[in-house]
């Protein structure tokens, strides 16, 4: 059975609708919460597939935060392995900074559900079926586009929201991962964030409500295809 090894930050942002497609393609998904376990005794390359998860803090707050030290040198041995790794948000900005490119606030919070913009690269990549589609947006953070990396997607307030990094590295500041079913637990885990930006919960529980199956539909047919590359390119390195 292939593995798939999702390092957590915060419990309810998980792998969300990505779960059961994982254990559809054959996956045994296991959990590591990042903030407790002991990530210096992780062999970085021993999963079939690393997906590192969103969560509050910053990619930089180390300092602040040390047991990022060791999930960023887990980040770059699995860069060093060159086997399939996927980071959303949080995970996203890690994978970045690794890759060179700097990490920083915004000056303001993008929350709540809207479309992304795919650039001429990202309407031919795996992130096709996201046109016109309102993907989650939760974070006050954005990356610069890695050096060497293809920049896949962005919007007007964070022009970078996509990137791929060889055909093995896929990089999304957005959470297409989010399960409308379960939106309460963002709306209540993150209340300080949405008062703090003076965004009303219940519009984004009726956004969750509107555009749930849709992005859930596209988040399969992303992942899914995604992860069809994987073995394709393992078999052409046989």
């Amino acid at each position: 059975m292939k593995t798939a090894l999702a390092l957590r930050h915060l419990h309810f942002e998980d792998l969300g609708t990505l779960e059961p497609l994982l254990e559809e393609r054959g996956y045994q998904v296991r959990y590591v919460d990042a903030t407790q376990a002991d990530l210096s005794a992780l062999d970085a390359n021993a999963s079939d597939l690393l997906i590192i998860l969103g969560g509050p803090i910053g990619a930089f707050d180390d300092e602040l935060y040390p047991f990022l030290t060791d999930e960023l040198r887990l980040i770059e041995q699995r860069l060093a392995g060159g086997r399939p790794l996927l980071g959303i948000c949080l995970g996203a900005q890690l994978i970045a900074r690794e890759l060179g490119a700097a990490v920083a606030p915004m000056g303001f919070k993008e929350i709540g559900f809207a479309p992304l913009t795919l650039t001429a690269e990202g309407r031919e990549s795996v992130l096709s079926p996201l046109a016109d589609v309102p993907v989650l947006h939760w974070h006050g953070d954005r990356f610069e586009t890695p050096p060497g990396s293809r920049l896949l997607a962005g919007t007007e307030g964070c022009p970078q929201q996509a990137y791929a990094f060889g055909n093995a590295v896929l990089g999304l500041q957005f959470h297409l991962e989010a399960d409308a079913d379960r939106i309460e637990s963002w709306l209540v885990g993150h209340c300080c964030e949405l008062a703090l930006a003076g965004l009303d919960p219940r519009a984004v529980r009726e956004d969750a409500r509107r555009h749930g199956q849709s992005l859930a539909r596209a988040a399969r047919r992303v992942i899914g295809t995604w992860l069809d590359r994987q073995l394709d390119s393992n078999e052409h390195l046989r």
